[in-house]
């Protein structure tokens, strides 16, 4: 039966393994989010995620720089929401820590294109749930058995 801690770490390892997440806006266009890849240093937070200046996630920030993101592990077998404060990164030193080849290949002028743009979420609280969605529930819920016990120990509600 895994902790928080330890399902809070194996978000981060998963998280390095596969880093697409829905990033979001509170107020956005109704809430919706968008697919972009994070980056982090170490074994957490903060976030980082490469976008351009006329990006809506950047233009929203004048509204609300509370955000949430959404991620779901390569197998499915592990989903979480983080919730943080976004904020546009002037630091060009971490820019160019987090630059790369596949980075630089969306942006024409590289490193000084003028449309370059970082974002950065300051994870606070995350709900981190395992799938614990098995044959073995299936079997328990044909034999008139409750499932939800199977998930008592697989979610997490942490500080990042």
């Amino acid at each position: 039966m895994a902790d928080d801690a330890e399902i809070e770490a194996r978000f981060w390892k998963e998280l390095k393994a596969s880093p697409v997440m829905i990033l979001g806006v509170a107020g956005e266009r109704d809430g919706h989010g968008q697919p972009m890849t994070a980056f982090f240093e170490g074994d957490h937070g903060p976030l980082w995620f490469f976008t351009t200046t006329d990006n809506g996630l950047v233009k929203s920030l004048g509204q609300s720089n509370r955000a949430m993101a959404h991620y779901v592990a390569k197998g499915h077998d592990l989903f979480a929401t983080v919730h943080g404060a976004l904020s546009i990164e002037p630091s060009n030193e971490v820019i160019d820590r987090l630059w790369n080849s596949h980075i630089a290949a969306w942006y024409e002028g590289g490193r000084e294109d003028p449309k370059l743009c970082l974002l950065r979420l300051d994870t606070e609280t995350a709900m981190i749930w395992l799938n614990a969605s098995s044959m073995t529930a299936g079997i328990k819920r044909l034999f008139g058995a409750d499932p939800k016990a199977d998930y008592k120990d697989k979610i997490a509600e942490v500080a990042l």
